[in-house]
């Protein structure tokens, strides 16, 4: 259990935190109502996956970040999305092997305060895997600036994911990632 000032970071049962959570990531990712509910349903498939790892930001009670992932298998759905185009570019072997942080997200007004890079740490480094992939918005955003500081790579770039006009970016790292020590500066949490 880390603690930062007034949040601490804690293992938390996703399936009995998901509508806290969903409400963490409506605000911070800008979903609505609708996608909510869709969203809700994938995070309670996901806590039943075998090595789920959630973590929560806990402030006074209240959850003000959250992110989880998992051991990366072929037949999830994300990864036969992104498979093509880690292929092309020669990155297939990053489907094997490798912990996936599904979500990370933290308040805006909890931002900046190193919640969002002290929850990847230690996700990632309870996995017990050698390395990490995710997804995020493909601009230069925020958690883009910090997934790089964490020693994360561009893999794949403009992968299109169905049901979504945004074009997200595939990022890999080698674990362990980069403490707050080694980190370059991470001005915000969120994806």
């Amino acid at each position: 259990m880390d603690q930062l000032t007034g949040v601490t970071i804690e293992a938390i049962d996703l399936a009995a935190w998901a509508p806290q959570a969903l409400d963490v990531q409506a605000v911070a990712f800008g979903l609505t109502p609708e996608e909510v509910l869709v969203r809700l349903h994938i995070v309670g498939r996901h806590a039943q996956q075998p090595g789920v790892i959630a973590l929560g930001a806990l402030s006074g009670g209240r959850l003000v970040g959250f992110g989880y992932g998992m051991p990366n298998r072929r037949e999830h759905w994300w990864s036969t999305v992104i498979q093509p185009y880690l292929e092309t570019r020669g990155y297939g072997a990053w489907l094997d092997d490798v912990f996936a942080v599904t979500e990370l997200h933290v308040l805006p007004e909890f931002q900046g305060q190193g919640i969002g890079s002290t929850l990847i740490r230690n996700l990632c480094a309870r996995s017990g895997l050698p390395r990490t992939i995710l997804s995020a918005i493909d601009a230069e955003t925020p958690a883009r600036r910090l997934y790089r500081s964490l020693g994360y790579r561009d893999l794949a770039r403009a992968v299109h994911f169905p049901n979504t006009e945004r074009l997200y970016a595939v990022m890999g790292a080698e674990l362990p990632l980069r403490g707050p020590d080694r980190a370059q500066s991470a001005p915000a949490n969120s994806r």
